[in-house]
């Protein structure tokens, strides 16, 4: 049975204090909650912060973008081995932003995700389509083609143990959520999609759902059979709200 996983991306956001009183707030919140794996993704300079804040707790250390290259002339850049070596374990990869604003090709993030499994760390492919693919009914072919980069090229074992968040972008941020109809839809494709090179790899996979998950629709998408969580973005940011998407997680799936 798969365990569903709700991770937070704080994206650009937070300051020490805040890293201190969410995190604070995040310990009291989730402290009786079994069933659902817990992660939160801060930016990359307060990832030692966050370590040592949840020492102790259930929730489990994320970060939000990898480098390729494990070291070297690459100013700006962090690797695999240092996140490793900070404590993190969940590594976003391919979110629309990063594809979209750092124009991010699936290749390279195809590679991303091998640098990360070869570390022993845990890849959460985001994948999903713009406004404008969705109304041309391309939601699939879009899916297929960013999850194929790695299929292609790594095999469907590579998908044993990581996650995959399908975000519809028009989703993102914008306060609409595709339905848990439309959203299970999908999920389900993206699970037959890799159950055509390997079956019982696409059993274990968690699939997360992402796009303007909260407190209010967070328990109608999980209780969908193949929403496996949520990769949550302004609402991880209330310990309270966040908290509402766990315990709806963890109550949909081991009800």
């Amino acid at each position: 049975m798969r365990h569903p996983l709700v991770m937070g991306n704080w994206k650009l956001n937070g300051n020490k204090a805040l890293v201190k009183e969410l995190i604070a707030g995040l310990r009291n919140e989730l402290s009786t909650v079994d069933g659902c794996n817990v992660a939160i993704a801060p930016p990359v300079m307060y990832l030692d912060q966050a370590k040592h804040a949840v020492s102790g707790s259930k929730i489990a250390l994320g970060a939000q973008n990898v480098d390729v290259n494990l070291s070297g002339a690459f100013t700006g850049e962090v690797s695999a081995e240092m996140l490793k070596d900070i404590g993190a374990k969940y590594i976003i990869i391919g979110h629309s932003e990063r594809r979209t604003y750092h124009k991010e090709s699936d290749e390279l993030i195809a590679k991303k995700f091998a640098v990360l499994k070869d570390a022993g760390l845990i890849p959460v492919l985001c994948i999903g389509e713009t406004e404008a693919e969705n109304e041309a009914g391309k939601t699939e072919e879009v899916c297929a083609r960013q999850i194929d980069a790695v299929l292609n090229s790594q095999g469907a074992g590579a998908f044993n143990g990581v996650i995959i968040a399908y975000e519809p972008v028009w989703a993102i941020g914008t306060g609409k959520s595709a339905t848990p109809a439309q959203a299970q839809a999908v999920h389900k494709f993206i699970r037959d999609h890799i159950a055509k090179k390997d079956a019982a790899v696409a059993e274990q996979v968690i699939i997360q759902y992402g796009g303007s998950v909260n407190d209010k629709n967070a328990a109608e998408l999980f209780a969908q059979p193949d929403i496996d969580g949520a990769l949550v973005g302004g609402a991880s940011l209330k310990a309270d709200a966040f908290a509402v998407i766990v315990k709806a997680a963890a109550k949909a799936k081991n009800a």
